[in-house]
């Protein structure tokens, strides 16, 4: 459900979760869950654009963010109800995929594959060849019914939409490199673990592109926008305004139209209270 008709100059205000929204211990306040929900209650389009899926945004949310219009998912690979039905997604043809996983395990990388297979989505990874990143996300998606381990053979089940390589920087760079002009590849050191995440999706999943979609399934010209990372930057593509906590990545600071508080002091509620309508 997109909620009632769009009303005349209404703004879409979308905003990241994991140090923008949430604290830096993976939690949503009391007083932003509140604020936001408030705002929603009276008609303001908020919603939120993150790399997560819906079952870790719904978690890590505590379930307490009630949004009324769809959810970016997979930094913009899906575009999702607030319940997590797939309105729209991006996915890559089996030839990609398999070539990228070819690549990939040449170069000793062994990524997490997130797929559609038997009718839902999964994540992938070989039991084999399991990183120290790989390792601690694992344990971090505990009793996660996403998770499927198997073999080599078993990373091509299934349709894939996102493929993340938790690895050392030396090693994700280059494939880095060379695959971002042919894919939509973020590079990024993980703020709660310390360890170098490389996403890689299809050309088109980008956090702005899904915005954009969003925004004229809703009637929406004018779009606010909040991020602290370098997969963030994307949504100034098509943002009247993008905002960032101190605690953003230095890239994404110099782009900004403004700073607010960290993502510790409710810098994005705090916008929103005074500013949204």
């Amino acid at each position: 459900m997109l909620g009632g008709g769009a009303l005349e100059n209404k703004t879409l205000y979308v905003t990241d979760l994991d140090g923008t929204l949430l604290r830096s211990d993976k939690t949503l306040s009391a007083f932003s869950a509140d604020t936001i929900n408030m705002l929603i209650d009276k008609g303001v389009y908020v919603t939120y654009a993150t790399a997560r899926s819906h079952h870790t945004a719904t978690e890590v949310t505590g379930g307490r963010l009630m949004p009324k219009i769809p959810v970016i998912l997979y930094n913009g690979t899906f575009i999702a109800s607030a319940k997590g039905e797939i309105l729209k997604a991006c996915a890559f043809d089996k030839g990609e995929a398999s070539a990228l996983l070819s690549l990939l395990q040449g170069k000793q990388i062994y990524p997490l594959v997130h797929s559609f297979f038997e009718g839902r989505e999964r994540f992938f990874y070989r039991t084999d060849k399991k990183t120290r990143g790989i390792v601690a996300f694992l344990e971090d998606h505990k009793n996660d019914p996403r998770e499927t381990p198997t073999n080599e053979q078993g990373l091509t089940q299934g349709e894939a939409f996102h493929l993340t390589c938790i690895d050392d920087y030396e090693k994700l760079l280059p494939i880095y490199e060379g695959l971002k002009k042919k894919h939509q590849c973020v590079l990024y050191k993980d703020s709660y673990t310390g360890e170098w995440w490389l996403e890689i999706m299809p050309r088109n999943a980008t956090k702005a592109n899904a915005i954009a979609t969003l925004a004229k399934m809703l009637g929406c010209e004018r779009i606010v926008c909040f991020g602290d990372g370098v997969n963030d930057i994307s949504m100034g593509e098509v943002a009247t305004e993008l905002y960032a906590p101190k605690n953003a990545h230095p890239e994404l600071l110099s782009v900004a139209t403004g700073v607010l508080d960290t993502n510790d002091e409710d810098g994005v509620a705090k916008w929103l209270l005074r500013n949204a309508k």
